[in-house]
């Protein structure tokens, strides 16, 4: 029987590199935002990494068991598909952004930090857009991961 991709993905001793990874992910996809949107995006994430240094990889860690958790059936499907990791993600940027954005809209609701849900509200709006260009890049993360 293959792995889940939780074992993959989780094990202890890939955490430390995958934490790693998924910030630096973020700052790429980041950095790589355009116009209007971009700058917004930029000016934020500037700020909530100077008020809080660390604060993204602390919040992938605090995310990433769930993020996995919603990201298990796609891997199971893709697993019978006989398509890569990164094609079968890619395929579906809506289906595996709406996965992952449900685990952070559940976790904005019960936020009791004020600012951190209005800031939440302010970017969701394009949230689903911001995901979905970022899943060739998780994809390829996932895939480095599960050899696929």
């Amino acid at each position: 029987m293959s792995k889940t991709l939780k074992d993959q993905l989780l094990a202890a001793e890939k955490r430390p590199q995958l934490l790693e990874d998924c910030s630096k992910l973020i700052d790429e996809e980041v950095s790589a935002k355009s116009g209007l949107t971009g700058i917004a995006v930029k000016g934020a994430y500037g700020v909530v990494k100077a008020l809080k240094p660390g604060i993204i990889r602390e919040s992938v860690d605090a995310l990433i068991d769930e993020f996995v958790e919603k990201m298990e059936p796609f891997y199971v499907a893709q697993q019978s598909s006989g398509n890569s990791v990164e094609a079968y993600f890619s395929a579906r940027p809506g289906e595996v952004a709406d996965a992952l954005l449900g685990v952070t809209d559940a976790r904005a609701a019960r936020s009791k930090n004020g600012t951190i849900k209005k800031a939440y509200e302010g970017l969701r709006p394009k949230g689903k857009q911001h995901v979905e260009a970022a899943i060739p890049r998780l994809s390829r993360l996932v895939g480095k991961y599960v050899g696929a």
